[in-house]
């Protein structure tokens, strides 16, 4: 296996790390010098009482020479990288996550710092251009401030006026600056107003995601029989457009939760082994919200990871759970090979696929999608459609034929691709390995 191979590498960073000798390992494991070197540059298998000893020898635990850096970190990393159009080495990250894990965080830290600083200025500048109030009060601003000037230029022009005329400028020029007095303090007040700083999230998506993941997008408030949206939103924490987007995920878990109940729902999929065709079929639900209630399990009652992915007709993510060995990209396309989106050229019609991402070793997934119209039929114009996707990691080998797919063309290995949109940043070098 590619994580396998990488020991031997573990081992030399470990050695010269520690500024010790390859004989004197060598010598103090009972081995050669060069059957070391073998290992070392992965020419030879390591495991066993060896490795142990090894492992022994440079006071680590024998897992991180194995096993690396978690992948949760690897993948934070290379989504760190899609961010970037600098010459990042992406076949050298676990080599990286590995050897230096403390520094590894610091750059995945600072990486998602600038993308929320700049989600945070995008924002800022929607709020700019699209708010009402922000507008309106710019507006009169400007139109105070070019009153009071064309008043001033008249009165300090060449023409001389006569006092009923200089009197009837002064007095405008006076309510003009009352005006814009007004204004500017209201502006300001409106500026300074608590809902303008933006929650370190930065944005409303961003945020409900965030608030989501720690209960693993399970809502226990809203299972039983009278559910409180406005309790679970007033309680959050969130507010501006970020509260809306979870007094609308709310209503909708609320009316998930009434047709399929969590105790009937979590007893019935595990005997139909989390299939959403044969739930959709028991309870009586559309299979976009058997897919919802899915990803809403309890990871505590026993039920298996599972991702989430909602997307509108333009293809844009309008939700994502993440799910251990995948992160959904926040900036950038993404992959256009997911069945997610593939959902969308044939709409009520559920697609399965079994999907494989590069890595080592290569996350496997099940992926059911579908994407069904959510809006009023209309003869004039076409339906608008959501694509819902679940995300099941590890299926049993064999149940399909899996689909090479990536995260993002930014960071995506694949040489033969037909989708590509981009070339893979500098020091991808096109491997499978990664």
């Amino acid at each position: 296996m590619p994580t396998r191979r990488l020991t031997g590498s573990r081992i030399r960073e470990k050695r010269l790390d520690q500024g010790l000798r390859q004989a004197a390992v060598a010598d103090a494991v009972g081995i050669s010098a060069s059957y070391l070197n073998l290992i070392e540059h992965n020419r030879r298998r390591i495991g066993g009482k060896l490795l142990s000893d090894i492992a022994r020898i440079l006071g680590v635990d024998p897992s991180l020479l194995t096993e690396g850096a978690d992948s949760d970190l690897l993948d934070q990393m290379r989504s760190a990288a899609a961010a970037s159009d600098d010459g990042v080495e992406i076949a050298r990250t676990e080599e990286l996550a590995a050897r230096y894990p403390g520094w590894s965080r610091l750059i995945t830290s600072q990486a998602r710092r600038l993308g929320e600083l700049e989600e945070r200025v995008q924002v800022m500048q929607d709020r700019m251009a699209h708010d009402p109030e922000l507008a309106d009060a710019l507006h009169d601003v400007i139109s105070a401030v070019t009153s009071i000037r064309s008043s001033s230029a008249i009165l300090t022009g060449q023409e001389e006026l006569d006092a009923d005329w200089q009197r009837r400028f002064h007095e405008n020029i006076h309510s003009d600056s009352i005006r814009l007095a007004a204004r500017s303090e209201a502006l300001i007040t409106y500026l300074e107003k608590p809902d303008m700083d933006l929650d370190t999230s930065n944005s409303p998506r961003a945020a409900l995601e965030a608030f989501l993941a720690v209960t693993g997008h399970h809502l226990a408030d809203l299972e039983n029989s009278k559910p409180d949206v406005a309790s679970v939103v007033a309680g959050s924490g969130l507010n501006g457009s970020a509260a809306d987007l979870l007094r609308d995920f709310a209503i909708r878990y609320s009316a998930d939760a009434e047709l399929m109940p969590l105790t009937a729902f979590s007893k019935a999929s595990e005997a139909a082994k989390y299939d959403p065709i044969a739930l959709a079929g028991q309870f009586n639900a559309p299979l976009d919200a058997v897919l919802r209630r899915i990803s809403t399990l309890p990871a505590n009652a026993g039920h298996p990871p599972t991702g989430l992915v909602i997307c509108d007709s333009s293809g844009t993510i309008v939700l994502a759970k993440s799910v251990p060995g995948f992160v959904w990209p926040r900036t950038g396309g993404a992959c256009p090979l997911w069945p997610v989106f593939g959902a969308l050229s044939r709409p009520t019609q559920p697609v399965r696929q079994e999907v494989v991402l590069p890595g080592a070793p290569e996350p496997r997934f099940l992926s059911y999608a579908i994407a069904v119209p959510i809006s009023t039929p209309r003869y004039d114009a076409p339906p608008v459609l959501q694509s819902t996707a679940l995300l099941m990691p590890d299926p049993p080998q064999g149940t399909d034929h899996p689909v090479e797919l990536g995260i993002s063309c930014h960071i995506c290995p694949r040489p033969a691709c037909n989708s590509r949109r981009e070339a893979p940043i500098a020091g991808v070098a096109l491997q499978s390995a990664l």
